[in-house]
C-alpha cells in the first residue's frame, strides 16, 4: 500500500498531519493555484507544504520579499480570476495592512483567502495580537477552526465562500492549531486549473476617491448577505440543553478547550453551548436563540474580547437580563487550555474540579525553581556571534572618544541575533519589528551624541531595511548598519529569499546582494567582512562607525547549522577545537566572557570545549589572550 502524503488523491483516507499541513491540503483540495507568503512563526509550513507539492498539482508558490508583496500577489492573480492564497503570522498583517484595507473594497473575482497565524503567549513573537480587529475593520469575514481537521475543511470550504460572495475571507488560526497535529479526512481534489485573464475595470480596480466612494457602498452589501448566511454555515452550531442555566459561546480552538472541560466536570447534559465558527460576522440568531434561553453566558476565546464585547451589545441593545462573562473568568493574557475553561466553568456553576490546578501551579513554580536558568542562545559556530564580538569590540573602542559615559546605541531587529540582547553580547538594545533597527537607527541620529550601530539579517534586510536604508542617505542620517548576512531565514525554518538563488519551488534564481542594493541607494562606505576573520571584522567596522554618514557593512558567514549539515553530507570531517590546560589562565575568562558560546563550558576549576559541539569555527582561538585554544589537528 502506498504511503499517504498530504498531496496523495485519496479521498476518505485519513492522515496524521501538522496543522499547518491540513491548512495546505485544504488549499490542494480548493484547487489554489497561486500562493504566497513570508515565512514567520507560526504559519511558515503552510506555505513549506504547498512548495513540496506544487509542480504535481499545477500550482504556483513563492516566498515574497515581506507581507505586503505577498499579499498583493494573491490579490493580483484573483483580479485574474484564479484561486490564490497568502499566508503570514499575526504581526505580518501590520505589514499588509495597506494593500488589505483596500482589497476588501475590491472583493474577490478568484477565491481570495489570508490565512493569519495568531501566536496567543508570543513563543515566537514581539507580542500578542488579536488579527480578528483588523478584520473588523476591513470588513473582512473569517473563519476560525476548531481542530485540524476543521482547519483543513475550512480552508478547502473558503475559496467557494469567497466566490459565492465576491469578497476576501480571512482564516484565523493559532498556534495549537498550527503546530497541533491530528487526523484529517481527507477530500476530493479539485483539478480545476483556470487560465487567468484580466478584464478591464477602472471603477472597481483602480482606487482613486471616485472609485473608494462607489466601492464601499457594494462592500458592505456583500458583507451583509454574508452576515446573514452566517447562521446556516455548519462552522457555527448550537446545541441547546433543556432547562440550562448556563449557556457557553467557544470560538475556534476554544471550542475544543470547552468540551473537554464540561466532560471532566460532568456537565455535557446541563449547559448549552453555541460553537462559533465565524467570529466576524457573528451568528447574530444562533446568539439570541442561546441568549433567550439561559441566566447566565460565558464567552470562550483566545486574546481579546472580541466576540464579548459584540455579546454584550447584543443583550444591551436588546434590553435582555441574562448576564455574561468572559474575560472577568477567562484569562485575556496568554493561551487557553482545558484547564483555564475548566477553573471558569467551575467557578460559574459551583461545581468541583477533578484536578486541584491551584496546587499545580505551585508544584510547577517549585520544581522550576529547582531548574537552572537555561536562556536561549545563538548556536555553536553562529557567525553572528563573531558579527557581535566585532561590532561591539570596535563600538566600544569610538564611544570611548565621546566623552565620559556615552554608550554605543544598538537598534536591534527579529531574527535569530535577537538573541544577542543577552550577555556576554549586550548588543541589542531595541527590537520593535521587522526592519525597525535601520529605521529607529535614523531618528536617534538626529538627536543624540553617541555612536548608532543597527543590524539586521539579509532576509529582514530585503524584507523591511531598504526603504529606512534609503531613508538615512536621504537624510544625511550617521549611522552605521550592519547586515548580518548567514544566507539563510534561520528563524523559520531556512526558507529562500532573493539573497540566496533560489526560489521557493527550488528554481535557480539571481542572487541579489545587499552591498549591491546598498551602493546603489548611494552609500559611500560599504563593506563586505566575513565575521570570522575577527581582526580585519573590527577594524572594518570601527572605520564605518568613524565615517561622517550612513556607513553598510555586511558580515557574511554563514549559517553553522547548514553548513555541518552539509559538512556531514560530504562526509567531511569537522576538527573541534581544546583548551590547553598547562597555556590557559583559570582567572581569565575571556572566552565564557566575551562569547557565551554553548561549547565551552565550566569542568571543575577549569574550562573545557565539548568537541561534540565545537564547529571549529576558531573564533574562541582569535579572543584567547593567552593562546591556549588549539584546533585538534594541532595536537
Amino acid at each position: 500500500m502506498r504511503e499517504l502524503t498530504i498531496g496523495s488523491d485519496a479521498p476518505g483516507q485519513r492522515l496524521f498531519a501538522l496543522g499547518n499541513e491540513a491548512i495546505a491540503r485544504g488549499a490542494i483540495e480548493a484547487g489554489v493555484q497561486v500562493a504566497a507568503a513570508y515565512p514567520g512563526t507560526p504559519s511558515s509550513e503552510i506555505l513549506g507544504t504547498l512548495a513540496g507539492v506544487a509542480r504535481d498539482f499545477g500550482m504556483y508558490v513563492e516566498w515574497s520579499t515581506n507581507e505586503k508583496v505577498a499579499f498583493e500577489v494573491a490579490l493580483g492573480a484573483s483580479m485574474c480570476g484564479v484561486r490564490a492564497m497568502a499566508s503570514m503570522k499575526h504581526v505580518g498583517v501590520n505589514v499588509a495592512h495597506d494593500p488589505l484595507m483596500t482589497a476588501s473594497h475590491i472583493g474577490a473575482v478568484g477565491g481570495l483567502l489570508l490565512v493569519v497565524a495568531d501566536d496567543p503567549w508570543a513563543w515566537s513573537s514581539q507580542n500578542e495580537q488579536d488579527s480578528r480587529y483588523i478584520a473588523l475593520q476591513a470588513y473582512i469575514p473569517v473563519l476560525e477552526p476548531s481542530s485540524v481537521q476543521e482547519a483543513k475543511d475550512m480552508t478547502a470550504d473558503a475559496f467557494r465562500l469567497s466566490e459565492e460572495f465576491g469578497q476576501l475571507f480571512m482564516l484565523r488560526s493559532v498556534t495549537r492549531i498550527g503546530h497541533g497535529r491530528g487526523d484529517i479526512v481527507l477530500g476530493e481534489i479539485s483539478r480545476e486549473r483556470r487560465q487567468g485573464s484580466f478584464r478591464k475595470d477602472l471603477d472597481r480596480f483602480a482606487y482613486v476617491p471616485r472609485g473608494a466612494r462607489m466601492n464601499k457602498p457594494l462592500m458592505l452589501e456583500r458583507f451583509e448577505r454574508i452576515r446573514k448566511a452566517a447562521d446556516t454555515l455548519a462552522y457555527n452550531r448550537l446545541q441547546m440543553v433543556d432547562g440550562a442555566k448556563l449557556g457557553i459561546i467557544a470560538c475556534g480552538l476554544s471550542y475544543s478547550y470547552t468540551l473537554e472541560a464540561l466532560n471532566w466536570l460532568g456537565l455535557e447534559d446541563r449547559v448549552s453551548i453555541l460553537k462559533v465558527g465565524t467570529p466576524h460576522p457573528l451568528p447574530e440568531k444562533l446568539i439570541i436563540r442561546l441568549l433567550n434561553s439561559v441566566e447566565e453566558i460565558l464567552v470562550v476565546e483566545e486574546l481579546d474580547p472580541f466576540v464579548e464585547l459584540h455579546v454584550k451589545a447584543m443583550v444591551g441593545g436588546r434590553n435582555m437580563t441574562v448576564k455574561v462573562h468572559g474575560k472577568d473568568v477567562v484569562p485575556r493574557i496568554g493561551e487557553l487550555s482545558t484547564g483555564k475553561v475548566g477553573q471558569a466553568v467551575a467557578g460559574l456553576t459551583g461545581c468541583s474540579l477533578p484536578v486541584d490546578f491551584t496546587g499545580l501551579d505551585r508544584l510547577e513554580q517549585d520544581v522550576a525553581e529547582m531548574l537552572p536558568l537555561r536562556p536561549p542562545a545563538l548556536c555553536p559556530g553562529c557567525s553572528h556571534r563573531a558579527s557581535f564580538r566585532a561590532i561591539t569590540a570596535a563600538a566600544q573602542r569610538v564611544a570611548r572618544e565621546y566623552g565620559e559615559g556615552v554608550e554605543p546605541i544598538y537598534p536591534g531587529d527579529i531574527g535569530c541575533y535577537t538573541l544577542a540582547l543577552n550577555p556576554p553580547q549586550y548588543a541589542v538594545d531595541t527590537c520593535i519589528c521587522m526592519g525597525g533597527g535601520f529605521g529607529l537607527a535614523n531618528g536617534m541620529a538626529h538627536v543624540v551624541e553617541a555612536p548608532i550601530i543597527a543590524h539586521l539579517g539579509d532576509s529582514t534586510f530585503f524584507h523591511s531595511g531598504i526603504p529606512p536604508l534609503i531613508n538615512a542617505v536621504y537624510n544625511k542620517a550617521n549611522v552605521t548598519m550592519i547586515v548580518l548576512d548567514n544566507s539563510a531565514t534561520a528563524m523559520t525554518g531556512f526558507q529562500p529569499h532573493p539573497g540566496t538563488g533560489q526560489t521557493a519551488m527550488g528554481e535557480e534564481a539571481t542572487v541579489v546582494k545587499a552591498e549591491d542594493i546598498a551602493r546603489a541607494c548611494g552609500v559611500q562606505f560599504v563593506e563586505v567582512v566575513d565575521p570570522f576573520d575577527l581582526k580585519t571584522a573590527t577594524k572594518t567596522i570601527e572605520m564605518a562607525i568613524r565615517f561622517q554618514g550612513p556607513a553598510v557593512v555586511v558580515c557574511r558567514g554563514p549559517c553553522a547549522t547548514i553548513e555541518l549539515r552539509e559538512k556531514r553530507q560530504a562526509g567531511e570531517k569537522i576538527l573541534p577545537f581544546y583548551i590547553d590546560r598547562d597555556k590557559c589562565s583559570p582567572k581569565c575568562d575571556a572566552c565564557i566572557r566575551l562569547l557565551g558560546c554553548p561549547a565551552i563550558i565550566r569542568q571543575g576549576d577549569g574550562t573545557v570545549i565539548d568537541a561534540s559541539l565545537c564547529t571549529g569555527c576558531s573564533l574562541c582561538a582569535q579572543i584567547c589572550p593567552h593562546k591556549a585554544i588549539l584546533q585538534e589537528q594541532t595536537r
